[in-house]
């Protein structure tokens, strides 16, 4: 653990559009300096993606990073980031996805000199890995077109890297599915940790050729998963609320390899590591509903640097294209978020609390995200001597929070829920902060057919 200490240790702090450490990106956007941008996440429609039919895709890029930028220009937009997350086939022919960041970038920089309308994008491969069964972390053939993706991308113009990793995944799942904390947190901090090191070594020695800024990365395949299912009801809320802070050490470890920010928005750990590092966030709330479900609406946007929608299909709406009018959507609370900033700290307080009071009380989800939970337990987080321990402090802290959130009735739980408050609190007391112990411990209850231990170097 690099953190030892907090780099934002007031709640009254921890506010939107500001941060100890801001970010200036190629064409001038400071992040974190004063001022909150829009960050437009945009996806195809359901059509084939193959080298066959890479001008057809290049074109939908093109069409939607106009339609984006012509009503950013419109609505005196002073910064859009773009976020290209790709899909599969794009990661899998590189020369596709470099192609559709050269072709936004020539558009981006024609803005950017005609109109003075900065924009970066944000390049985000997706993590092939997972695709071979086992996945094969280390050694497997989908690694290196995703990282010929990062340096060839990078240098036609993404920017800012970052990826949703999957390192533990092909144990978190099942750990999600039967609520099993114990497995989910070595999941997260030690096959997720382990993987991050390797992977954000190699993102590190890409920015450092290409002059580029890392991002970040989230741990959107284990917290978001977590929230969906809770959405639906399969878990409960209150497992998925501490699953959330149990991924943040897995993702401050692209933090600690040198990721600046903004960091990646769909994890939802952006909160802590503003907290923990001072960088930068990005985050999504009510405009990802196009996407999933979400009981974080509006708390989401408490404290973040870059607002965001999550992946929106380039489809025909009434108004125009989907990401066009999602634009809108993310320019109009971005005013709104920099009007307060523009009038002062007391005015910025003002509007995070009634955008934390809107949605604290309805699920332990948006209260952990509260500025004053995320201080609280970032502060047990950097108490850890290594990821386990500061992984399982964090999370009996948000068990803390949450019981006395309820005893207090500011918290609506059900008894079903409630049930599960000294369930957690037992089975985090019970692990061992040491690794090979708790490698002992969890290693025979895997699924061994599942994961290949030596992809994460664990003999």
């Amino acid at each position: 653990m690099k953190y030892r200490d907090l780099a934002i240790k007031n709640a009254n702090d921890l506010i939107f559009g500001n941060t100890p450490h801001p970010v200036t990106t190629k064409r001038g956007l400071v992040i974190g300096g004063g001022r909150v941008y829009p960050e437009l996440n945009f996806t195809l429609p359901s059509i084939e993606v193959s080298p066959d039919s890479k001008e057809q895709v290049i074109e939908h890029y093109r069409q939607i990073t106009t339609g984006a930028l012509e009503r950013a220009k419109d609505l005196y937009s002073q910064g859009v980031v773009l976020e290209l997350e790709t899909v599969i086939e794009m990661t899998k022919y590189p020369d596709i996805g470099v192609g559709v960041v050269k072709t936004m970038n020539e558009i981006c920089e024609e803005y950017y000199q005609k109109h003075q309308l900065p924009t970066e994008i944000r390049l985000t491969p997706n993590d092939l890995r997972e695709f071979d069964r086992p996945p094969r972390q280390r050694t497997g053939a989908y690694l290196d077109p995703m990282m010929q993706l990062f340096e060839e991308g990078a240098k036609a113009g993404g920017n800012l890297l970052s990826i949703e990793s999957t390192g533990g995944k092909e144990i978190s799942d099942d750990a999600l599915m039967m609520c099993n904390m114990t497995q989910f947190i070595f999941s997260q901090a030690v096959l997720g940790v382990r993987d991050m090191h390797f992977l954000w070594d190699k993102i590190a020695d890409v920015a450092g050729k290409t002059g580029v800024l890392m991002g970040g990365d989230t741990a959107c395949g284990f917290g978001n998963t977590a929230m969906v299912l809770a959405e639906k009801k399969y878990i409960p809320k209150i497992f998925a609320a501490v699953a959330r802070v149990a991924t943040v050490v897995r993702t401050l470890v692209a933090v600690e390899h040198g990721a600046t920010g903004p960091d990646k928005d769909c994890g939802y750990e952006g909160p802590f590591l503003k907290a923990i590092a001072g960088i930068p966030i990005s985050m999504e709330g009510k405009t990802a509903a196009c996407a999933h479900l979400s009981p974080v609406g509006n708390i989401a946007a408490a404290c973040c640097d870059l607002w965001s929608n999550e992946s929106v299909q380039n489809i025909k709406l009434l108004a125009g294209f989907a990401p066009t009018v999602y634009l809108e959507q993310l320019e109009y609370d971005c005013r709104l978020m920099n009007q307060a900033v523009h009038k002062g700290h007391d005015a910025c307080t003002q509007l995070q609390e009634l955008m934390v009071n809107s949605d604290i009380s309805y699920d332990p989800q948006a209260l952990v995200l509260a500025p004053e939970s995320v201080i609280e337990i970032s502060k047990e987080i950097v108490k850890g001597n290594n990821y386990i321990e500061a992984c399982v402090l964090g999370c009996l802290k948000s068990v803390e929070i949450i019981d006395k959130a309820y005893k207090q009735d500011k918290l609506t739980l059900n008894d079903m829920e409630l049930t599960w408050i000294d369930m957690l609190r037992s089975e985090l007391e019970a692990i061992p902060f040491n690794e090979e112990k708790f490698i002992d411990l969890v290693v025979p209850t895997l699924d061994q057919n599942k994961i290949l231990l030596n992809e994460y170097g664990i003999t």
